[in-house]
């Protein structure tokens, strides 16, 4: 564990990135207490960058497995592991390479809430500021817009729900009495923006058509026995979908929306690229005991994640100091 002050950083001092990542595939085996994750990042060099430059990754308490490039694995000497990053120093000389690197978590044991953490036997995510870099070793800052393909697998009794950004792709049955499901985000995002839900969890569905006819399947997933309390907050989001066609002509651009909200997260909401996670008190409402402001918050925090639809998640701040 760190235990030293973090670094002054002055936006005086910012510098674009050396290296970009074009694509990560993430492989999650999922487990309470030794979750292993594949990571598979398609690396570019930037122009006017050193062909000996090294790579250097954000990490915070992670457990370096292995780490290859082009499939071709990396000794000790090439590369440099601190408490902060992982620096790989035995670089291609090509502008174009593949970086894998296998990590392993300990979720139950994340009480800090940020990365990968599980509670009340849900796993979840929270990435914003820099929670990424306690999932996998990456350049965890926001001009860095990658593509993301992710595998989930997990026990399918303990987890039945497995959800992360984009669109649903396969899906089916493990040996062990586990499962899996493949999703597939088309649109370039920050990996701040990156979420993972799993667990058990009832959903309040509904559809929405856009503008253009674009069908999408809209979700709100909250804890067993609570689905009906998110009709007002599904009410909301679709007044908000709709607001935004018709005042900014923003139309939602994937075919599933989805919306999980936890009793343990520690923000009031995130909007993550079309899986947005919520405290469930900003989600949930009974018609006989909400009170008005508890209504408002709700049509309030709903409307403002989804419009990060565009303003946030296709359109990103270039550092922190632009929040």
């Amino acid at each position: 564990m760190r235990t030293q002050n973090a670094p002054l950083i002055q936006l005086k001092d910012y510098t674009p990135p050396a290296y970009g990542i074009d694509h990560v595939s993430l492989r999650f085996q999922l487990e309470p207490e030794n979750t292993v994750v594949t990571s598979t990042l398609t690396v570019r060099r930037k122009g006017g960058t050193e062909l000996n430059a090294p790579l250097v990754l954000d990490g915070d308490e992670l457990a370096l497995v292995s780490a290859a490039i082009d499939g071709a694995a990396l000794s000790p000497s090439d590369y440099k592991l601190t408490d902060e990053t992982l620096s790989v120093l035995t670089v291609p000389t090509t502008d174009v390479f593949s970086l894998t690197l296998v990590t392993r978590l300990d979720p139950s044991a994340n009480t800090k809430l940020m990365g990968l953490y599980r509670s009340n036997g849900v796993f979840c995510t929270q990435c914003e500021a820099e929670g990424f870099r306690r999932i996998t070793f990456f350049p965890d800052r926001p001009d860095v817009l990658a593509t993301y393909d992710v595998r989930l697998e997990a026990d399918a009794e303990t987890a039945p729900v497995l959800l992360s950004n984009g669109n649903p792709g396969a899906k089916g049955s493990l040996d062990n009495g586990r499962h899996f499901a493949e999703w597939h985000d088309p649109h370039p995002k920050p990996c701040y923006l990156f979420a993972l839900v799993a667990g058990n969890l009832d959903a309040w569905r509904d559809d929405f058509t856009t503008a253009s006819g674009r069908a999408v399947d809209l979700a709100i997933y909250v804890e067993p026995g609570k689905a009906e309390l998110a009709s007002f907050a599904m009410d909301a989001l679709k007044r908000s979908m709709v607001w935004d066609e018709q005042v900014y002509g923003c139309e939602y651009d994937l075919d599933v929306f989805n919306i999980v909200a936890v009793s343990d997260f520690n923000m009031g909401a995130m909007e993550n690229k079309g899986l947005n996670v919520f405290n469930d008190k900003y989600i949930l409402a009974s018609a006989d005991l909400a009170t008005d402001t508890d209504i408002m918050h709700i049509e309030a925090i709903v409307a403002h994640e989804y419009f990060h639809n565009w303003t946030g998640n296709r359109i990103t701040c270039r550092d922190w100091f632009q929040l």
